[in-house]
């Protein structure tokens, strides 16, 4: 099993490193700026998390209604590259027998997947700007096969705070966005000031853009491109002071890339120069139609020592 996870790791990253490099965009180690909490800090913007703002956000709840954020979680849902999901259920006792008088039998489950695949939680080590990652952490000195040895999701504290939706689809008057449709600030703030909603510092940011009908319909189309956050966007968003921005794309960023701009710069902004946390594959389809601009949001993953990324299911509660 490990031999293939690493053959699909070298055939998901050879592409993607030979496009990074076709960019030809040179960056300077010091375009990883240092955290402003500090030398030590491995959480960034988790940092604006407070039992305040939990207390606030819970001031939103008015009905009580709750709402899964995550999709479901199969063979068939499309993945980045070549990534996979197998589920195998086995009986804990072979042959079908049972255990002592009350003739107990039990299952159990083993995983064979990628974390980073459905709903998912980018943390710090994913991406890097010229192997530098958040908080001037060097891949070298943090990068093992058996684990992160700093920055893994592991420190990431509960993130229970106010969730704000953005509707990008009643923005450009479209039930889905099409491939290649770039949200940035303009967009950003006049999508907010139409649903009178305000984005705020310890906020998470999510948007709706539609992609998500096409899984199960059309799942070459989903997977090869997407509508999705430029970098102008993801700069204003960071500079708001957002904990995490997510979308019900798997990639949040615009793909197509915007003109003059290397692969997957919005992670790079977000990720490493910003600390902001990035949510893929969110089913905002409810939230939306309900016309839910803010909410609570409550997210605790899987706290599994130096991981990279997560599978999650956050939750909203209206």
């Amino acid at each position: 099993m490990r031999s293939r996870a690493v053959m699909a790791f070298r055939q998901l990253m050879v592409p993607a490193l030979a496009v990074a490099m076709g960019a030809a965009v040179a960056q300077d180690e010091t375009a990883v700026p240092e955290s402003p909490w500090g030398p030590d800090d491995q959480i960034g913007a988790a940092n604006y998390l407070s039992a305040e703002k939990v207390l606030e956000a819970a001031e939103l709840i008015e009905t009580g209604k709750t709402y899964s954020l995550g999709v479901e979680l199969n063979r068939d849902f499309p993945a980045y590259g070549t990534r996979f999901f197998d589920i195998t259920v086995v009986e804990s006792v072979p042959g079908g027998s049972t255990v002592g008088p009350n003739k107990l039998t039990a299952n159990d489950d083993v995983l064979h997947t990628w974390v980073g695949i459905g709903s998912q939680i980018d943390g710090f080590g994913h991406i890097g700007i010229d192997h530098v990652h958040y908080n001037n952490n060097h891949a070298a000195e943090i990068i093992d096969t058996s684990g992160l040895k700093r920055l893994g999701l592991e420190n990431l504290p509960p993130i229970v705070t106010r969730g704000v939706l953005l509707d990008m689809t009643e923005h450009f008057g479209k039930d889905m966005l099409g491939e290649g449709t770039a949200f940035n600030s303009a967009e950003i703030k006049a999508a907010a000031q139409a649903q009178g909603v305000e984005i705020r510092e310890g906020d998470v940011v999510l948007f709706h853009t539609g992609w998500l009908n096409l899984v199960g319909e059309d799942n070459k189309r989903f997977a090869q491109a997407e509508p999705g956050l430029g970098v102008d966007g993801a700069e204003y968003l960071a500079q708001q002071g957002v904990v995490a921005v997510g979308a019900d794309t798997w990639g949040l960023e615009v793909i197509p890339f915007e003109e003059n701009r290397g692969p997957y710069e919005v992670h790079q902004t977000l990720l490493a120069k910003h600390g902001v946390y990035i949510l893929e594959n969110m089913d905002t389809r409810e939230l939306a139609g309900d016309g839910v601009s803010e909410f609570l949001f409550v997210l605790g993953q899987p706290k599994v020592k130096g991981s990279v990324q997560m599978i999650v299911n956050p939750v909203a509660i209206r």
